[in-house]
């Protein structure tokens, strides 16, 4: 089983690598946010308080949660992050949920201005997962793990907080899915789940 993360091992000790021989200070992160767009995963007809509707899942939208580490460099000028964040969303209704999950795996590196950081990097996604509830408890997906990247603009407060928003690029692919026993579109063999999100940081707790 431990194999299966080795690529997002590798990915995340790459990341870090060419900051190994610099003086820098490492702290903890914890982070969190709000994704919106992406292509449409799946759609399907629930009942809810207000009758029968179709509704959505996107590939990109969701909150996230997470947790890392800072390494800002000696010269203050560089920094870069590391962080892994579980990321959800969910349609609930009267006969059924469907929650859409994945763990991002985030590798940036950014250029500090006095109450600015601008920067980007690479992003590894762990596990994408749709998976049904009640009567969708037939809808089960899973996508194959997705390299992609990541470009951010952040402005700094008191030097340890920091509002930015973000835009993702990546692509899932399918790799296995079960036939759901409720009105549903066909899932795609490919998804793009690339879009803009707000994000908010905090450096040492």
């Amino acid at each position: 089983m431990i194999f299966r993360y080795l690529p997002a091992l590798m990915f995340a000790g790459a990341a870090m690598a060419p900051l190994g021989s610099h003086a820098a200070d490492v702290s903890p992160i914890v982070k969190g946010g709000f994704d919106f767009g992406g292509d449409t995963v799946v759609s399907v007809d629930l009942s809810g308080s207000g009758g029968s509707s179709s509704k959505s899942v996107k590939a990109h939208q969701g909150g996230f949660v997470g947790l890392g580490a800072s390494i800002l460099m000696d010269s203050r000028v560089l920094e870069a992050e590391v962080s892994l964040s579980y990321k959800f969303s969910s349609i609930i209704a009267q006969n059924a949920d469907i929650d859409w999950t994945v763990f991002p795996l985030d590798a940036l590196v950014f250029y500090r201005l006095p109450n600015f950081r601008l920067g980007g990097g690479l992003t590894y996604h762990l596990d994408p997962t749709l998976k049904g509830r009640k009567a969708a408890s037939s809808l089960n997906a899973r996508y194959d793990d997705a390299l992609g990247y990541v470009l951010q603009a952040d402005y700094v407060l008191d030097k340890r907080f920091n509002f930015g928003v973000r835009y993702t690029s990546v692509d899932y692919k399918l790799h296995s899915q079960t036939t759901p026993s409720i009105s549903a579109t066909p899932l795609a063999p490919s998804t793009r789940a690339s879009g803009f999100g707000i994000v908010f940081s905090m450096v040492g707790f």
